[in-house]
């Protein structure tokens, strides 16, 4: 039974050096790696309260605004012991989620929201609870809804048209005529 004992604890020992050795051997294997990025995350966070017949409706938007940049390194200087680093281009990432009034989240692409003008006009296109919302003091507001071929469905009191923002981000609203047969342009200019 002393033999027995014995082994068991012997075994153990031994069991308990290899898995420490195991460890060891595992830890000095892992690479470390330099950081070679800098990174910069900002995030804005808005909050829309809209107050109606029907009560209060919260609209919480959240844009997340992640730049990175990459260290790159110049030519070692003679008699010097640091290396110089070059500027590189800086990739700028936004994410933005809209949280409803119901509780449900949307994800953004690329957020509109900005003021426009058309005909002498100042419009303000801003996200509401499933797309965008167009408004002019005078008007009653227009809806853009996104479809699935990346262009919205625009819908005015009067109309309903096909909605797109073009290359510098104007907004581009096509109607069709029925009286003419033809499809009628109208373009709302970005502020910048």
């Amino acid at each position: 039974m002393k033999k027995c004992e014995e082994y068991k604890i012997n075994n153990f020992t031994t069991l308990r050096k290899t898995v420490f050795l195991v460890l060891l051997v595992f830890l000095f294997s892992i690479k470390v790696v330099a950081q070679n990025t800098n990174s910069q995350t900002e995030t804005k966070t808005t909050t829309s309260t809209l107050k109606d017949s029907n009560g209060e409706h919260k609209t919480v938007k959240n844009e997340v605004i992640n730049r990175t940049q990459k260290i790159e390194y110049g030519q070692e200087q003679p008699n010097s012991i640091n290396i110089p680093t070059i500027d590189s281009p800086v990739s700028v990432t936004r994410t933005t989620t809209i949280t409803n009034p119901d509780g449900s989240t949307r994800t953004v692409d690329i957020d509109r929201s900005s003021y426009y003008v058309s005909d002498g006009s100042i419009y303000k296109l801003a996200l509401d609870a499933s797309g965008y919302i167009l408004t002019n003091g005078n008007f009653e507001p227009s809806l853009l809804r996104k479809t699935s071929t990346n262009s919205y469905i625009y819908k005015s009191n009067n109309q309903i048209a096909i909605g797109y923002f073009d290359l510098e981000g104007n907004l581009i609203i096509e109607n069709y005529d029925n009286q003419s047969d033809k499809v009628i342009i109208k373009k709302y200019g970005i502020v910048k």
